[in-house]
């Protein structure tokens, strides 16, 4: 660890910033994990203003009415009322990089590369967190608890309590704070914003959610700024006027992607193969937008490049997971016994499933017991698959220490929870998705054999009722294990007793009725990547059958819907040999929204077609650019008019154009 300053004094707000930033650096090896710093290295995010809560699990688009804005300037913006942001939250999808994001932020500041106008930052990982629910403390007791290296930073809690409290008491700041809480949608902290129980005493003892509820409210340090990062659903309803500026972290651009596969890779060969196969995969590529999924991506990548042959590489996202799963596993066994691997996994999995049911992403031991494992169990699990389930622990200054429990990340919990369901039903014969009801036809379920079918009915009846989508990768995870080809990657963990094939035809067919009858586009998405992972190919019909009917209505669709209905467009490369836009509307709205399936398309048929001026330039945009795929174009009985065939000759004279056909 590096040297520390000479002890500061209160007065010199330089001197305690330059101390708390030396004490950053120097502690950066403990919470900077190898992965974090991976994507650190090849991000430069922007961020971008919206004032929009609720967006599902994958985006992937970014919408044109959101305005860019830099993690640096954040807080120089002024807010949606007119006055400077005291409050920012950023939001974004499970594995996008937030907490990269944060800690980059921390990092650039401690290193004097950006944000200095903060005197003190103070980030709070909410898992962290987690481990001190209903415990009692002062804000300064908090930080030495919970801020890594703080009690060594020569920082002490009296000299905080000072700076805190001549805050308070003072209407110009002395110094300005930032505090940040990194993942506030971790439920464990259930925050209370109706009940008047405040306090604006920084020294006063109290539980650790009235003090995260007070610096929201700005009962405590109203001039202090708040950083917070959460889920795209909306945490635990902050009230509106508690916040200044909505922010959206969208991910990786694709050059980002490339970006971190050549940092993750120091050979160049095997960089450059990883890349070629992720661009082959439509699904794959647009996946990797989510950096998480890079990490798995390159995981299961990197064991294939050496196991497999080329045409042998996961394809889906359920394949990709179940590779992951398997490499874990495999790895593992190397260093203990197979048959206890396999057992963990399969605990794990059942803790997966019974703790995302109840909206658990960390775990107490009291949660532990309830699945059948106890603390020491876990940490050793903990330990024998770090890639797959953290722990964390804490320590008071009295040495009390507690320990708390997570996976990896969201979505690799769904797919152990997705597993537990098929293991019980192929295994077990057991339909563990709950019953809200007791009926006689559910009582005489428990006796009989139960079917596929009626698991993916209650599987996608649970989703379709769950808000904010949090059961849809789960969902689509329990179809995609469905198939017999994801079986058999798990022959180690799963001893099916029957086929699936019949019931997933019988699936498919319950699902195709369930959309024409549905009025809710987002409902008609979630069923419409079922169909994908069941790997239906008349799923594409089904998209482009709702857009002409107006089942699923053009004007309506959120950025979120048109990108999730892209990504599984993409994902059936044979779909994209010919574009037809009548198949999906006449409409020059669907037009514009379809661009990134037009683009990789080879020929496309936009006869008879009412286009306008804005259609004619985005489409001459598409001819001129380097990454389109298109060689046949078909405009016929299209009114272009003069200055429609100004603006499509523009692309057709550049030299990135591919077309060899033009009617």
């Amino acid at each position: 660890m590096s040297a520390l300053h000479h002890q500061p004094t209160t007065s010199d707000p330089a001197a305690v910033q330059s101390n708390l930033q030396n004490m950053f650096s120097s502690v950066k090896e403990g919470w900077l994990g190898k992965h974090h710093e991976e994507v650190s290295c090849c991000m430069d995010p922007e961020l971008f203003i919206t004032e929009e809560w609720d967006q599902r699990e994958v985006t992937g688009s970014e919408t044109e009415t959101s305005k860019p804005v830099k993690v640096s300037d954040m807080f120089q913006h002024l807010s949606r009322r007119g006055n400077s942001c005291r409050t920012v939250v950023t939001k974004g999808s499970a594995g996008i990089g937030k907490s990269f994001l944060v800690q980059k932020f921390i990092l650039d500041w401690a290193e004097k590369r950006a944000c200095q106008e903060f005197h003190l930052v103070f980030p709070f990982d909410a898992r962290q967190l987690c481990l001190w629910r209903g415990e009692r403390f002062s804000l300064t007791e908090l930080i030495h608890t919970c801020v890594p290296g703080m009690p060594s930073s020569g920082i002490t809690e009296e000299m905080l309590n000072d700076i805190f409290t001549r805050e308070t008491r003072n209407d110009k700041s002395e110094f300005k704070l930032l505090f940040i809480i990194d993942g506030l949608d971790q439920n464990l902290l259930k925050l209370d914003f109706i009940s008047r129980t405040n306090t604006s005493d920084v020294i006063k003892s109290t539980r650790v959610e009235v003090l995260l509820t007070n610096l929201i409210t700005k009962k405590l340090l109203p001039s202090a700024c708040l950083w917070i990062t959460t889920h795209s659903a909306e945490p635990n309803q902050i009230p509106p006027e508690c916040v200044d500026m909505v922010t959206e972290l969208r991910g990786f651009s694709d050059l980002q992607k490339e970006e971190y596969f050549r940092k993750r890779f120091s050979d160049e060969l095997k960089a450059s193969r990883l890349i070629s196969h992720i661009k082959t995969s439509q699904r794959i590529h647009i996946m990797c937008y989510i950096p998480a999924f890079c990490w798995i991506t390159a995981a299961v990548l990197e064991d294939a490049l050496e196991t497999k042959e080329r045409g042998e590489f996961p394809s889906t996202l359920t394949e990709m997971y179940t590779e992951f799963l398997m490499v874990q596993i495999n790895h593992t066994k190397k260093k203990y016994h197979p048959k206890k691997c396999i057992q963990a996994i399969k605990s794990l999995a059942k803790l997966a499933f019974h703790q995302l049911l109840k909206d658990n992403k960390v775990f107490t031991e009291e949660d532990l017991n309830s699945c059948g494992l106890n603390v020491r169990t876990a940490s050793a699990y903990a330990d024998w698959f770090t890639e797959i389930f953290k722990q964390f622990s804490g320590k008071r200054t009295d040495n009390y220490q507690k320990m708390v429990f997570c996976f990896s990340h969201f979505s690799i919990q769904k797919f152990l929870a997705a597993f537990h369901v098929i293991t019980s039903l192929l295994s077990d014969n057991k339909n563990v998705m709950p019953v809200s009801w007791m009926t006689v036809d559910n009582w005489l379920l428990c006796f009989s054999r139960t079917s596929t079918t009626k698991v993916h009915k209650k599987a996608l009846k649970t989703a379709l009722k769950t808000p904010n989508g949090e059961l849809d990768l789960f969902l689509r995870f329990i179809m995609g294990l469905s198939l017999q080809t994801n079986q058999l990657l798990l022959h180690d963990l799963l001893t099916p007793t029957r086929s699936t094939t019949r019931s997933n035809q019988k699936t498919i067919k319950y699902i195709k009725r369930k959309i024409s009858g549905s009025k809710s586009p987002q409902q008609m998405i979630v069923m419409f990547h079922c169909l994908n992972e069941l790997r239906d190919d008349s799923v594409v019909e089904e998209i482009q059958k709702s857009l002409r009917s107006g089942g699923l209505s053009a004007d309506k669709l959120s950025p979120a819907q048109w990108s999730a209905l892209i990504v599984i467009l993409m994902s059936y490369e044979k779909h994209l040999d010919q574009f037809d836009l009548k198949k999906y509307s006449s409409s020059d709205e669907v037009l514009l929204q379809l661009l990134p399936v037009l683009k990789v398309s080879s020929k496309a048929l936009l006869t008879g077609c009412k286009l306008s001026e804005r259609s004619l330039e985005v489409l001459s945009l598409v001819l001129s650019s380097h990454s389109s795929s298109l060689k046949e174009l078909d405009l016929s009985n299209s009114d272009l008019q003069d200055s429609g065939v100004k603006l499509l000759s523009v692309g057709l004279q550049s030299p990135n154009c591919k077309l060899e056909t033009l009617k």
